[in-house]
């Protein structure tokens, strides 16, 4: 394919001996396979070591320093990305960045480190980075291939064991040179913590320009970085809450097209639109089932917001709930059996579940003030939401039952939660107060990783995508 990168991947597993890293994570054993994206034949620099298994033995108790020098290139070569030597600094500053983004990492370098020569690639002088303090090592290489591509090697070291843990290679269009670099961070990631990977991703949003009460809003899409961002539409119309579908290619948004709320579905490739429901009838909240076949929406019918659902070609309406005032906000859990609302069916706003087909509605939030945005994790075991009351908007998680309720945020206005692939990580809006202007955050489970996420314009209504492929 010659718009995106090569599709098949080398992992290198190995077995025979143990290495234990001594900050440790939860006890596991991971035979480590390469992500299907990206990886294509990528040789490494040295002969192939025998197969080898690694228990990873502990628990986090603090971020874990690891050491990722610039990435050396067996020779200088002339890229439409750039110099190879030039793009081995920038990859292992991309890795650096996104491990230290996950709050559970503290990178040493690229700067500020010994160099790395190629064939130390794969033979790594120990005695050097155990003097760092490094308790991992991340080291690769950057190729240039005859045929015009460009191959990033990526290794992960133990550096008190002295043992490999993984290696993977990345064969890539040097458009793509950026996704590698999110691919290792992705692998050094995923073996050091045994979670699912996340850097390899793209958000979705609204970027937003002009005076309070006169805002410009359309939609933009990024990597997760904020790198290779552009917007999709022009703005004459207002736009709301896009969500990726599951094949990434295709948004489901509200627009206000000729004042009229509807839902519409964009197709990220071509830049065409069109309107989902054919109805006369304010439609809104749309979101994809995780099959990609029905989109979930609300649609206003005589005074009274109901939920529904509708194939993804379009079609008849198929409702959901009757009840009177508002049901909104449906998120489909990760089976797709069930399904996640927001309803003032009670009095005020609260969390509603119920089965795909509508039945066995149930509530599940009962703490003081109203919820808002729900959204069911990835990995089914919590929904996020934004929770009203005490004079702000906070971002919070429960699990489907609603137990387990914890608040993870503490501005005056959070709202629009977006849970990260791997049900880690959660990017949201915050307003501030007065102003009206809003920037896209993310923040992990524990509440105490935030950080705000860079955006050219400021920005609300982020959907994070599953893992592109």
């Amino acid at each position: 394919m010659r718009d995106r990168p090569c599709e098949r991947s080398e992992a290198i597993q190995r077995s025979g001996r143990r290495a234990s890293l001594r900050t440790g994570f939860i006890a596991a054993l991971f035979a480590m396979t390469a992500p299907s994206a990206l990886a294509q034949n990528a040789a490494p620099p040295a002969g192939e070591a025998p197969p080898l298994e690694v228990d990873i033995i502990g628990g986090i108790s603090a971020p874990m320093p690891i050491a990722i020098p610039v990435m050396p290139t067996p020779r200088s070569a002339a890229t439409p990305a750039g110099e190879t030597g030039a793009l081995g600094r920038q990859v292992a500053e991309i890795v650096a960045t996104d491990l230290r983004n996950s709050g559970l990492f503290t990178p040493k370098g690229p700067g500020g480190l010994p160099g790395v020569s190629y064939p130390q690639v794969t033979a790594p002088d120990f005695p050097t980075w155990s003097g760092t303090g490094a308790q991992a090592l991340v080291q690769g290489y950057v190729q240039a291939n005859g045929d015009g591509t460009l191959t990033v090697g990526c290794y992960l070291y133990d550096v008190f064991a002295k043992t490999e843990l993984t290696r993977q290679g990345f064969v890539v269009q040097p458009a793509f040179w950026r996704r590698a670099a999110h691919k290792c961070a992705d692998a050094v990631y995923s073996r050091l913590t045994g979670e699912g990977a996340y850097f390899d991703t793209r958000i979705i949003y609204v970027a937003e320009a002009g005076p309070k009460g006169k805002r410009t809003k359309r939609l933009a899409i990024m990597d997760w970085d904020g790198a290779n961002h552009r917007f999709l539409t022009n703005g004459q119309s207002t736009v709301l809450t896009p969500r990726f579908a599951p094949n990434q290619q295709t948004v489901v948004y509200m627009s206000y097209v000729g004042d009229q709320p509807r839902v519409y579905v964009y197709d990220v490739g071509t830049g065409r639109q069109r309107l989902l429901v054919n109805e006369p009838h304010m439609t809104f909240a749309p979101r994809f089932s995780p099959d990609g076949q029905w989109v979930v929406f609300s649609m206003s019918v005589g005074g009274n917001t109901d939920i529904y659902r509708v194939p993804t070609s379009g079609g008849r309406p198929q409702r959901l709930t009757n009840t009177p005032g508002i049901d909104t906000g449906g998120s489909y859990s990760p089976d797709g059996r069930q399904i996640v609302f927001e309803s003032d069916r009670g009095g005020s706003q609260q969390l509603y579940v119920m089965d795909a087909d509508g039945s066995n509605q149930r509530r599940i939030s009962f703490g003081g003030g109203q919820y808002a945005t729900p959204v069911w994790s990835p990995r089914g075991d919590m929904i996020a939401f934004t929770r009203i009351g005490g004079g702000g908007f906070r971002i919070g998680v429960m699990s489907p039952s609603g137990a387990g309720e914890k608040i993870l945020t503490e501005a005056w206005q959070d709202e629009g939660p977006s849970w990260a692939p791997n049900g880690r990580a959660i990017m949201f809006f915050r307003t501030a107060q007065g102003s009206g202007k809003a920037d896209l955050w993310a923040v992990d489970l524990t509440g105490a990783n935030e950080r705000r996420v860079a955006t050219p314009l400021d920005g609300s209504d982020p959907a994070w995508s599953p893992l592109l492929k």
